[in-house]
C-alpha cells in the first residue's frame, strides 16, 4: 500500500466515525480487539487444560503406585543402634593423625609422652579394624584423668580399655600409669555396606 492508499483509508474511517460518533467507534474497536484476543486465547487456555489433565494423571497413577508399593519396614533397635555404632567410627585411613590428636592433649594436659606401643587388628565381632595404643604416662593424678577425658571427647570412636597406676613412694604426687586406648575404625564388609545403604 502507497502513501495516497493510506490516506483514503484513514478519510473513510473518519467518516465513518463522524456517521456513528466517537463512542460507539471505540466500543466496536474493543469488541475487534477482544475477538481477536478470543481467538487466539481459547485455543491457547484449551492446550493449556490438556497439559495439566495429563499431569493429573500422571500425579493420579504415582500415588496410586505409592499407595499399593509396600512401605519400607522401620529399621529395628538394634539394627538403628548398629547404624549408629557405625557412625561414629573412625577412619582407618586416618589412624595416624589420632596418635598426633593424642600427643597433643597430652601437651595440653602437662603430660609428656615419649613412646607407645601400638598394634592394628580387627574384631570379627564388630567388623572394625581396631588401633590399641599403649602409652606410659608420668605426672600428676588430675593430669592424667583430665589427659584421658579429653581425649575421650576429641576421639569419640576411642574407648579406655585400661588403666594402672604405681606410685614410687607413698607421699608422691607423681605416678607412672599405664592406659590402653582402642580406636575402632571403619572399614570391615558390614561397614561398608552399612554405608551403602546409608547413601
Amino acid at each position: 500500500m502507497n502513501a495516497a492508499a493510506f490516506n483514503l483509508l484513514g478519510l473513510r474511517l473518519r467518516l465513518l466515525l463522524a456517521r456513528i460518533g466517537w463512542g460507539a467507534g471505540l466500543a466496536a474497536l474493543l469488541c475487534l480487539i477482544g475477538a481477536i484476543v478470543l481467538l487466539w486465547l481459547v485455543p491457547h487456555l484449551r492446550a493449556q487444560g490438556a497439559v495439566q489433565q495429563i499431569e493429573l494423571a500422571r500425579a493420579q497413577a504415582a500415588l496410586l503406585v505409592a499407595a499399593t508399593k509396600p512401605a519400607a519396614e522401620p529399621l529395628s533397635l538394634v539394627d538403628q543402634r548398629l547404624e549408629k555404632f557405625y557412625e561414629v567410627l573412625g577412619e582407618r585411613r586416618y589412624a595416624e593423625q589420632q596418635i598426633k590428636t593424642l600427643f597433643a592433649v597430652a601437651a595440653k594436659t602437662g603430660l609428656n609422652l615419649s613412646q607407645g606401643e601400638y598394634k592394628a587388628g580387627f574384631d570379627k565381632n564388630s567388623d572394625t579394624h581396631t588401633y590399641q595404643i599403649l602409652l606410659p604416662v608420668k605426672g600428676a593424678y588430675p593430669a592424667i584423668r583430665q589427659f584421658c577425658e579429653k581425649t575421650l571427647m576429641v576421639i569419640p570412636f576411642a574407648s579406655l580399655d585400661e588403666m594402672n597406676f604405681k606410685r614410687e613412694a607413698i607421699g608422691s604426687d607423681v605416678l607412672d600409669a599405664k592406659l590402653r586406648f582402642t580406636l575402632y575404625l571403619a572399614g570391615g564388609p558390614a561397614a561398608q555396606e552399612m554405608a551403602k545403604v546409608q547413601r
